[in-house]
């Protein structure tokens, strides 16, 4: 069982050390002040006795802590470690990340949250069980741990952009702005107005048409490997990375409680403040928090390098800021990995991008080179076959494409964190065209799963010296639960994984 509060005299070795690789992973209490702080907090380090230790933000706002108006906790990456097979705690990791994850609930109502029937149901346990261990392991209740997450959402679109707190109440999942100022004074003693106010100096006033914000992660981070895992798969029209593997921008479409929201975001890699910096247009401002959601996936912002480097780092000694990239969109992910089945990098990239230009909606951008949507499972479903194959897509890609269409316009298949791995692997499976390579790399990237493993990728036998998945599976048996990071590695490590040339044929798990 987890207490709620961590007696630990590491904890207070890194907060003295302002480590900024333990972000997110526990946050300080301070007695004296009545407030809580990252390890990362840059005022005077408090007194050893005046210091108490908790795992989660909840925690600490449970036990009557506010959040530090410096370091602001919201900004820390997120923590929940899948180091564990303990069945309750895993099923306790499952239900906060549903309760993390927003595009777990795309059918509801703007300002409406899951209530923990809601969660206990689609997690197959009864309401009662699941309070008992969530309480169990998170130390507060699951009502408690979505107050505290709608919180912080709100007090960063508060700090970070000029949004009208009507928007910013429903943004982070207020029914309306007197419950979200109800919440908000009680938990923080402060008018929500009071902050915009005290912090005016620090709020982003945009660009143009764009609102900022800042997203922490943990070091170390190869930005440049991320970035340019992107950039040579990059769709004309939809993505354009920057030419140094700096910055990355995209389109994007959200939908959500029944509406679809585009526009656009850029996104850089801040390295020495270990940041993050997003820029999202202003038709993706009344959905942000969805946006930062899917960013974090993308940029793998959350991953805890100590314990995936304890596992990997004898393995993969040259690997340890390397993170498994994710994307922002499921479907888009799973249709990209179906049409780099067996081609080259470049081949796939170029049916991508006529997928797009024949069937992408246009979206206007202030960026120059962005200006289509990736297909909506909608268009694909009823696009002629006979169009398909003009753009090069063979019959058998096109009836696996066409049918995950149709799976996620009624809504039977479910592509983003939080989704049930076991089930969503048998339903991909279920599909013509999917076998269990492709499965294994959607719930790598769209799902994320750290624990995926695509043991047939013919590049990642010869990456481990192996020949055929059962060698492969067997070799990755101690690299769990991070397989999906050892794969990563393992594509990343020269001479044994060598970066193919884009004319060369490979497997699709290298292209997709």
């Amino acid at each position: 069982m987890n207490t709620p509060e961590l007696e630990s005299d590491a904890c207070y070795l890194a907060l003295k050390a302002h480590d900024a690789r333990f972000d997110g992973s526990f946050f300080t209490a301070v007695t004296s002040t009545g407030i809580y702080c990252r390890p990362v907090c840059r005022v005077k380090t408090p007194r050893r006795e005046n210091c108490r230790f908790f795992r989660h933000a909840a925690q600490a706002e449970a036990a009557g802590f506010r959040p530090c108006l410096r370091c602001r906790p919201e900004l820390a990456p997120r923590a929940a470690s899948w180091t564990t097979q303990d069945a309750s705690r895993i099923l306790a990791l499952q239900a906060a990340r549903l309760i993390d994850e927003p595009d777990a609930w795309p059918d509801a109502a703007e300002g409406e949250a899951p209530g923990a029937a809601r969660i206990a149901q689609r997690l197959g346990v009864s309401d009662r069980h699941l309070r008992r261990i969530f309480e169990a392991n998170f130390g507060v209740s699951p009502l408690q741990y979505l107050q505290t997450r709608r919180l912080l959402a709100a007090k960063q679109l508060i700090a970070d952009t000029r949004l009208p707190m009507a928007q910013v109440a429903l943004a982070s999942g207020f029914a309306s702005v007197r419950r979200f100022n109800a919440a908000f004074m009680d938990h923080y003693g402060l008018n929500p107005s009071a902050l915009r106010r005290a912090g005016e100096g620090q709020a982003a006033a945009g660009k143009g048409q764009a609102v900022e914000v800042r997203i922490g992660f943990r070091p170390p981070y190869d930005h440049a490997a991320m970035i340019g895992f992107f950039g040579r798969r990059a769709l004309r029209g939809v993505e354009l990375p920057m030419a140094d593997a700096s910055a990355y921008a995209r389109t994007l479409r959200v939908l959500h409680g029944g509406a679809a929201h585009t526009g656009w975001l850029r996104v850089q890699i801040d390295e020495p403040r270990q940041q993050a910096l997003l820029e999202v247009s202003e038709s993706l401002a009344g959905v942000l928090p969805i946006v930062i959601s899917r960013v974090r996936a993308m940029l793998d912002l959350d991953a805890e390098p100590m314990a995936i480097n304890a596992a990997l780092h004898a393995s993969f000694p040259q690997g340890d800021g390397i993170r498994v990239p994710g994307t922002v969109d499921g479907f888009e992910l799973a249709v990209r990995a179906v049409l780099g089945q067996q081609i080259t990098v470049a081949a796939a990239r170029t049916l991508g991008s006529r997928l797009v230009e024949a069937l992408g909606e246009p979206v206007d951008t202030p960026v120059p080179g962005l200006d289509r949507l990736f297909p909506s499972p909608e268009a694909l479903a009823k696009a002629d076959p006979d169009l398909l194959g003009r753009l090069g897509i063979v019959r058998q890609r096109q009836a696996a494409l066409q049918a995950l269409a149709r799976e996620a316009c009624e809504g039977r298949l479910r592509l983003h964190p939080g989704a049930d791995v076991p089930a969503t692997l048998a339903a991909l499976q279920a599909l013509p065209g999917i076998g269990d390579w492709t499965a294994q790399y959607i719930a790598m990237r769209a799902l994320r799963w750290p624990d995926a493993f695509p043991s047939g990728d013919v590049a990642l036998q010869k990456a481990l010296g192996v020949s055929g998945a059962r060698a492969a599976a067997q070799a990755s048996q101690a690299w769990q639960p991070w397989r999906s990071y050892a794969v990563l590695r393992a594509w990343h490590t020269p001479p044994a994984a060598p970066t193919q040339p884009d004319d060369a044929p490979v497997p699709a798990a290298v292209i997709s």
